[in-house]
């Protein structure tokens, strides 16, 4: 079954038509190998000068800082570290595939941008409007003082923007177009990539017995997220949906010690603890799928 059975995906082929002419599976691996190996190079490159910095072992410990994401500094540079990975699809489909980097965007930078503005604008103000509810919680606990979180803001949010258009650039991008270049059915095209994306957030070592939630949380936001992109037929509307789910997750409620160190305020949560994260990830998926149906009526498909 073709993707043009499904008239609400119509947009979709356009968005493909780019990767057709180089949809050979080994094509698929070998950008993949390149991707791997653009981000891992920057890592390589972050932590090379760290060492010749600080030294081993404060290198070692600014590492594990980094991941934990608990401070302002060290957030920001995890989130602009994700500029390797935003360059590696980019450097795939030139080197693999004999392609424009900007057809990753879809078939127009103009639509592309105005479905980013489109979704992400509505959903932040929905988040907004959320936020009282969040702050009655007997949990929460203040971060930044409003002041400070104006003065980190001019290089979080073009951090965030950074991160989430990585991830989009290579799951609703990359995998999603060359996946569909060469599968016709959505199933495929969508399941793929949502399943390596869910892969992805499966931390067992972070979440103990809730990973598989966590990881089932993003493969169904990697669906919403592929949805968007099929009915547009630009990579703007998905990154708009992830650009505004994740500042709200990173800069007005984090989880405590856990990538919150640029909230204004964190939740104290077990995160290994099913009793404690279950009714939290329940919110979250109610709060997702009405961010996908609030995003579907902004953009009217």
């Amino acid at each position: 079954m073709k993707a043009t059975r499904f008239p609400a995906y119509l947009p979709h082929d356009v968005f493909v038509a780019p990767a057709r002419r180089t949809a050979a599976v080994w094509r698929l691996f070998t950008g993949g190998a390149v991707i791997v190996a653009t981000y891992m190079a920057l890592f390589f490159l972050l932590g090379a000068w760290l060492v010749h910095s600080y030294g081993q072992l404060i290198a070692a410990a600014l590492v594990q800082r980094i991941a934990r994401g608990d401070t302002p500094g060290v957030m920001i540079l995890l989130l602009w570290s994700f500029l390797g990975l935003a360059a590696g699809p980019m450097v795939a489909v030139r080197l693999v595939h004999r392609r424009a980097a900007g057809t990753l965007f879809g078939p127009s930078a103009r639509k592309a941008i105005a479905d980013f503005r489109t979704v992400a604008l509505p959903l932040l103000g929905l988040y907004a409007a959320l936020l009282p509810l969040t702050l009655g919680a007997e949990d929460i606990r203040p971060g930044l003082t409003f002041g400070a979180f104006l003065g980190y803001l001019p290089f979080a949010l073009p951090g965030i923007l950074i991160q989430t258009g990585a991830e989009e650039l290579v799951f609703r991008g990359y995998l999603q177009q060359q996946i569909a270049a060469r599968f016709d059915h959505p199933a495929i095209w969508m399941g793929i990539p949502s399943a390596l994306f869910a892969w992805g957030h499966y931390l067992p070592a972070d979440y103990g017995p809730n990973a598989w939630m966590v990881a089932l949380w993003a493969g169904v936001f990697g669906l919403l997220a592929a949805d968007l992109t099929a009915r547009t037929g630009t990579l703007g509307a998905a990154l708009g949906f992830h650009f505004a789910n994740n500042v709200a997750a990173l800069l007005l409620v984090g989880i405590e010690h856990d990538l919150d160190g640029l909230a204004l305020w964190s939740v104290s949560v077990d995160l290994s603890d099913p009793g404690a994260i279950g009714p939290a990830l329940t919110v979250d998926f109610a709060t997702m799928l009405t961010s996908w149906l609030l995003a579907r009526a902004a953009l009217r498909v």
